[in-house]
């Protein structure tokens, strides 16, 4: 199919797993009793934010694209299955999966899985984009490991 898609979908993706990430540990910071917990989830909660106003930012710099093959509904179609799985690409999920979390640690794991996945994502999406957008892309994933270590890094404290 060739390379159809620049780096603003991808960044517009970005931000919808980090709203969902950002209200996934708002709740939790409502739902854990501990307080380190609590401040390990505020804390998450508001480098989500802060991920959100940097890709966002992304977004403003980057070209964006109109497809031209396939009409919009197909076209977004085939962006939703490209994001496959990944949980946190849907619109709303970040609180509904929260809610499900019955302790800290489980949570942390969970949220340690969808950073792991929100990278693969990255990484997959860089292979169909157009060169001139690898920067973006290469950003968006600096941007998730870091968080990544962030999460291992307090899964020890916790």
């Amino acid at each position: 199919m060739g390379n159809i898609f620049a780096g603003s979908e991808i960044v517009e993706i970005g931000i919808q797993i980090e709203n969902n990430g950002r209200d996934f540990y708002n709740t939790l910071v409502k739902q854990s009793e501990n307080p380190k917990a609590r401040e390990v989830f505020g804390f998450l909660a508001g480098e989500e934010e802060k991920h959100i106003k940097v890709f966002q930012g992304i977004l403003d710099k980057t070209q964006k694209f109109e497809p031209q093959s396939l009409d919009a509904d197909d076209y977004l179609g085939y962006m939703k299955t490209l994001a496959g799985e990944h949980i946190f690409t849907q619109k709303n999920q970040g609180d509904k999966i929260a809610q499900s979390i019955k302790n800290d640690k489980e949570a942390i794991e969970v949220a340690i899985r969808f950073e792991e996945d929100s990278i693969v994502f990255y990484a997959g999406m860089k292979k169909i984009v157009p060169e001139y957008d690898h920067k973006v892309i290469d950003f968006l994933i600096m941007q998730e490991e870091n968080h990544l270590k962030q999460l291992l890094d307090m899964r020890k404290l916790l």
